[in-house]
C-alpha cells in the first residue's frame, strides 16, 4: 500500500498519469465538481469544499488498506501537507511525482490563473 501524489499545473498531465495507475485508487478534488452523468462544473466557491472531500475520500480508502493517487495542482506546499501527514500516521510510504507536460487544460483554466499558479509554485 503506497500513497502517490500528483502534483503539476493544469495541462500537465497529472489526470493522465493518475487514470494509468492499474490497482490505484483516484481521487482529484475535480471530482467533486463532476454530476450523476459525469459533467464538470467547477465552482469556484466551494474549492474548500472540494479540497476536504478529496482528503476525506483518501484516507478513508488508506484506511481500508488501498493504494490511493491523488492528482491535484499542490502548487504551495500547505496544500500537500494533509496528504504528507496522512502517510506519516499510517506509516505508509508517499511518492510525489511531477508531471511537467504542456497540454490544453481539460477544464480550460484560462492562462492567466495558470500563470498565476506558475509564480505561486513551490519547490517540495
Amino acid at each position: 500500500m503506497e500513497l502517490v501524489l500528483i502534483r503539476g499545473l493544469p495541462g500537465s498531465g497529472k489526470s493522465t498519469l493518475a487514470c494509468a495507475m492499474a490497482g490505484y485508487v483516484w481521487y482529484e478534488a475535480d471530482h467533486y465538481f463532476l454530476d450523476e452523468m459525469g459533467v464538470y462544473t467547477y465552482k469556484p466557491d466551494l474549492i474548500r469544499d472540494a479540497h476536504l472531500w478529496c482528503q476525506q475520500r483518501v484516507w478513508h480508502a488508506l484506511l481500508q488498506g488501498k493504494s490511493v493517487v491523488v492528482s491535484n495542482t499542490f502548487v504551495q506546499r500547505w496544500e500537500i501537507e494533509p496528504y504528507l501527514e496522512m502517510g506519516q500516521k499510517l506509516g505508509i510510504p508517499v511518492r510525489l511525482v511531477h508531471a511537467t507536460g504542456s497540454w490544453p487544460s481539460t477544464h480550460g483554466v484560462p492562462d492567466a490563473v495558470i500563470q498565476r499558479m506558475r509564480d505561486l509554485w513551490e519547490d517540495i
